[in-house]
């Protein structure tokens, strides 16, 4: 057996004569004589496939945290204007804060039970946390550290989002149906927003002004005017089921949006209100980050992988190799400044554990 390394890539050859030859294009190729057959292989063809094939994403760095380990984690939100990563430990009925230059965990915040989503309101200088545990929205403040005070919602509060145009939180309300519309001077719920549908992600579009939020046992984008909380729009999210997990591309006006029921990733055009683009992905999908300097969109799959997918043009996108992580990550966040992920794992081959991944992206020119 011959074995030869041409461009990164190995090519396993049997028996019989070898012979080099150039193609048309000048692109070197190796014709194989083999039962009175000549095997032409286009080595740039393999070149290019070995190049696809490697990974989007190197890990970094492992940061541990306080713990209990075997706890679920969830959201993760960036304060830019701090360098602070916040992580949701779910389970754990608590949430840290950790120095993205110097990977120290600086904070252990208590008193956020069963926290999910986090949002940052640099207006203010808070983050808030939805407490699927006590059914509340809680305000950290970042001069304490601590939180300063409960929102009451109705039931398992999710997802948040920031429309700083009214200066209101809107927060996923899932199992009460609804969306709960915080004015984040006050700290006090103005409206409470009801549907047919467990609510998903909600995000704020700047480009729009309105913030889109899943209905995810209806497979449809509804949008809601922040300037008077009214529902102006209900737009189906064609083949996907289960929509929940969102990330906005803002530059060109597309939503990347995790189907939950059949572990496909859409992007929806939000000017032409369709999808443009499905793609699958590895099972379990939950939370979906977009970097903009990247065009690169992250997917974080409980069946042990990240997603990651890749934005040629705003009508074209490619899916690039999975990263393979522990099962049972659900979130991910991304540092747009430095493209550093950030990925909290729970388990490690079934034992438990509680640390944070951090990944270096690896352009595709590098590859």
């Amino acid at each position: 057996m011959l074995a030869s390394i041409l461009g990164g890539a190995m090519l396993k050859i049997r028996q019989g004569p070898i012979s080099w030859a150039s193609n048309t294009f000048g692109v070197a190729a190796i014709a194989l004589a083999s039962g009175g057959a000549l095997l032409f292989v286009d080595m740039s063809t393999i070149t290019i496939q070995a190049a696809e094939n490697a990974a989007a994403l190197k890990q970094v760095a492992s940061i541990d945290l306080p713990g209990p380990p075997g706890k679920r984690f969830d959201y993760l939100v960036i304060d830019y204007d701090d360098g602070w990563l916040f992580s949701a430990h779910l389970a754990a009925n608590q949430t840290y804060v950790i120095d993205l230059k110097s990977n120290d965990v600086l904070h252990t915040i208590s008193d956020t039970p069963g926290a999910e989503g986090l949002e940052y309101v640099p207006d203010e200088r808070k983050v808030y946390t939805s407490n699927a545990g006590d059914n509340t929205i809680g305000v950290i403040d970042l001069k304490t550290m601590k939180v300063a005070r409960k929102i009451p919602t109705e039931r398992k509060p999710d997802g948040s989002t920031y429309a700083p145009i009214a200066h209101k939180l809107y927060v996923s309300d899932e199992r009460a149906m609804a969306v709960a519309v915080v004015d984040v001077r006050s700290d006090k719920v103005v409206t409470t927003l009801h549907f047919d549908s467990e609510t998903g992600v909600p995000i704020y579009d700047p480009n729009s002004k309105l913030v889109y939020v899943n209905l995810q046992d209806r497979n449809e984008l509804a949008a809601i005017d922040p300037q008077n909380d009214q529902v102006v729009a209900r737009y189906p999210v064609e083949g996907c089921k289960g929509n929940h997990g969102m990330a906005f591309d803002t530059e060109h006006h597309r939503a990347f949006i995790a189907c939950e029921g059949n572990d496909v990733l859409v992007v929806f055009d939000l000017d032409r209100h369709k999808v443009v683009a499905s793609m699958p992905m590895a099972p379990g999908p939950d939370v979906v980050q977009f970097d903009p300097g990247l065009k690169r969109a992250y997917v974080a799959c409980s069946g042990g992988f990240i997603s990651v997918f890749q934005e040629d043009d705003p009508d074209h996108f490619r899916k690039l190799p999975d990263v393979p992580v522990q099962r049972r990550v659900h979130s991910l966040a991304v540092d747009v400044r430095t493209h550093r992920v950030y990925a909290p794992e729970q388990e490690e081959q079934g034992r438990g554990v509680a640390r944070m991944l951090v990944f270096d992206a690896v352009s595709e020119s590098n590859r």
